[in-house]
């Protein structure tokens, strides 16, 4: 068996050795078998999106979620990966983000509920590490996403202690066969296409746009570098809106292109990651001209559908917006949180 070199709280320790697993953090060797792992699992569960080998090699490369202590791979006797668990947090971010799958064949073992604990342990270790808390403070949060489709892992997640706190819906809007919207920007203000040298001035506008919305934390350079240079990310799909006079970024589109969707789901998109629209320029239709631009970006690409995702209850009535340039709802997803405290911890880890 292989060395068990990650920490694992001490009451999963026998039920995993048990049922032959042993554990390490994700290496760059791992990638083809973690890969594999996590489409082995996706072709069961059918979730909208999924990790490949490209996104897996760049989270290797993260250095404020370190892979050797912020990853953790269940391997069987054979050494093949049959569960993945990872966690994300900002430094001096309030949340921490949790990740992971079984592979079909596994689940229903217990496996669930272990990385869900190494998850919660990690999260306070983070917390400890990243802020130093004090006994006043907030208690570190663990976030959890999920499509509404997956019941079983809800279940699991409700067992456990998590709580649903918000609800997002997936939107699609169809390119083919339907006129699209033609929205004109007033003179102050020019649309362009997303181009290197604007990253900078696009990262600060999210910021200032998304600093009123709900869960969201300002992005580093890190986080930032990520988005902009994911392997689906398409910049020839993406726009920004530039004030004419002072030339800064009122507003942005950032899309992306998963090729493989089209076999998986039927259909092509084109997927709006990004959109965002600074305080002080809402109201001039730059949101409306941003969507309006991505579709017919996308439709000239030969893409189907536009496709984007927002926040049930988002402040700036984006729902409402979506909704009146032709999408709708298609797909619905969960955030669920857990509060966490020293007593969450294993007394045997």
């Amino acid at each position: 068996m292989l060395n068990n070199d990650a920490p694992m709280p001490g009451s999963w320790r026998a039920a995993l050795a048990g049922e032959g697993l042993a554990w390490r953090p994700a290496e760059e060797r791992d990638v083809a078998a973690w890969a594999d792992l996590i489409a082995r699992t996706a072709e069961v569960e059918r979730p909208v999106w999924f990790e490949r080998a490209a996104d897996l090699e760049q989270i290797l490369q993260s250095k404020k979620n370190h892979p050797a202590a912020n990853t953790l791979l269940l391997l069987d006797r054979g050494s093949v990966p049959r569960a993945y668990a990872r966690i994300t947090k900002n430094p001096d971010g309030d949340k921490a983000y949790g990740f992971g799958c079984v592979d079909p064949g596994w689940q229903r073992r217990g496996i669930g509920t272990a990385l869900l604990g190494w998850l919660s342990q990690r999260t306070l270790e983070r917390f400890a590490e990243d802020q130093g808390r004090e006994d006043n403070e907030p208690s570190p949060l663990l976030r959890v996403h999920m499509e509404q489709q997956h019941e079983h892992q809800q279940r699991l997640l409700r067992k456990e202690g998590f709580h649903v706190v918000r609800y997002f819906n997936e939107m699609h809007r169809h390119l083919d066969g339907v006129p699209l919207p033609d929205v004109r920007l007033d003179d102050g203000l020019e649309l362009a296409t997303m181009r290197p040298e604007l990253s900078e001035e696009v990262r600060l506008a999210h910021n200032a746009a998304f600093r009123d919305h709900w869960g969201s934390e300002p992005r580093d350079e890190e986080s930032w570098g990520f988005t902009v240079n994911d392997p689906q990310a398409r910049p020839d799909l993406s726009a920004v809106v530039l004030d004419r006079g002072s030339g800064i970024v009122a507003g942005y589109q950032l899309a992306s292109h998963d090729p493989d969707s089209a076999v998986s789901r039927g259909y092509s998109e084109g997927y709006t990651e990004l959109l965002g629209v600074r305080r002080e320029y809402r109201g001039r239709g730059i949101a409306q001209a941003l969507l309006a631009d991505a579709m017919r970006r996308f439709a000239a690409a030969g893409m189907d559908r536009a496709s984007l995702d927002v926040d049930s209850e988002n402040p700036t009535g984006a729902l409402a917006l979506y909704e009146k340039m032709g999408y709708s709802a298609v797909n619905r997803s969960l955030a669920w949180d857990k509060e966490l405290s020293a007593r969450t911890a294993d007394p045997a880890s």
